[in-house]
């Protein structure tokens, strides 16, 4: 590695929410990217499973996609799912994104998108060779309820995360991703006053700044 390579952006694997996918997550983080720009580049990955029923604004070729289901073919992140169903296949396809588009750095995730981030981030602390990122930012996280993943949950996650909380988040409430913070060792956490949305104002856009700053490109390999 050069001095040319030292300066290169940090590349974050961007993980989108529920009923999103790649291309409607890209265009609700224009402000983020801009925000981060020279500094860190975004590339989203789109989630392996349609959401059946779509959406308003779902066209065919693009349709809604989840990480995984709390029932057949629903989510609600505050359901105690007995049997969830996708999160293996969805796990893989993270493993796919960061095999085939990498070397990344780290990962940003959103809403259940963020949920399975923090999933990756327990494999990785476990030293699964599958995932080799450095830290995670964490926007509206939580902790999945279900039983079957308790165990990404049972010993603090030893990476570097950012926690980015929104005060007015009617969809995945504050607490439920504060919650989610206190599973990882000497989390940092961003509190905003708005609701279930990627920040990226300027007090935001700093604190990112402040935390990716840590992180030099390519120390996760």
């Amino acid at each position: 590695a050069g001095a040319m390579s030292d300066r290169r952006p940090l590349r974050l694997l961007a993980l989108h929410g529920y009923r999103q996918s790649e291309r409607r997550f890209r265009q609700r983080t224009g402000a983020l990217r801009k925000a981060l720009r020279g500094r860190a580049e975004l590339v989203a990955v789109s989630a392996p499973h349609p959401v059946p029923g779509g959406g308003e604004d779902d066209d065919g070729d693009d349709p809604p996609r989840g990480w995984w289901f709390s029932g057949p073919g629903t989510f609600e992140a505050g359901e105690v799912a007995a049997a969830p169903v996708g999160l293996e296949e969805s796990l893989s396809a993270v493993a796919a994104a960061l095999a085939d588009h990498g070397p990344f750095d780290g990962l940003l995730g959103f809403s259940q998108g963020a949920a399975l981030a923090a999933m990756v981030c327990a494999l990785r602390a476990r030293g699964d060779p599958r995932f080799p990122v450095a830290f995670a930012i964490l926007v509206a996280g939580f902790a999945s309820r279900a039983p079957a993943h308790h165990h990404f949950y049972r010993e603090p996650i030893a990476l570097p995360t950012l926690h980015v909380v929104g005060d007015a988040d009617a969809v995945i409430a504050a607490p439920l991703s504060r919650e989610l913070a206190q599973h990882f060792v000497e989390p940092v956490v961003l509190t905003h006053p708005g609701g279930h949305f990627v920040p990226a104002a300027a007090p935001q856009k700093k604190a990112y700044l402040d935390f990716l700053d840590r992180f030099c490109p390519g120390q996760a390999q």
